[in-house]
């Protein structure tokens, strides 16, 4: 989905009292539209929580975009590779 549109709808939602994250391929673009949180990971374009059938990985990047649930001081930008 589009970056944009992403973080559009992030802001619509986070209006309604409900905390969103996502998980962000283009850090170029999202710092611009600045959801409310938005995890950056290194990956390939199709690949947003890494290769297929690593699950190790793909948890611990789902986990990494949980965790920013809990902040508050948004918008919040945080690289995978430092999660």
């Amino acid at each position: 989905m589009c970056v944009q549109t992403v973080g559009l709808i992030q802001g619509a939602i986070e209006r309604e009292a409900i905390s969103t994250v996502s998980i962000s391929l283009l850090r170029e673009v999202t710092e611009l539209i600045r959801p409310p949180r938005a995890l950056f990971v290194p990956f390939q374009f199709g690949q947003p929580v890494g290769d297929a059938g690593d699950a190790g990985l793909q948890h611990r990047v789902i986990g990494a975009a949980l965790s920013l649930l809990d902040r508050t001081d948004c918008p919040v930008f945080e690289d995978f590779a430092k999660a």
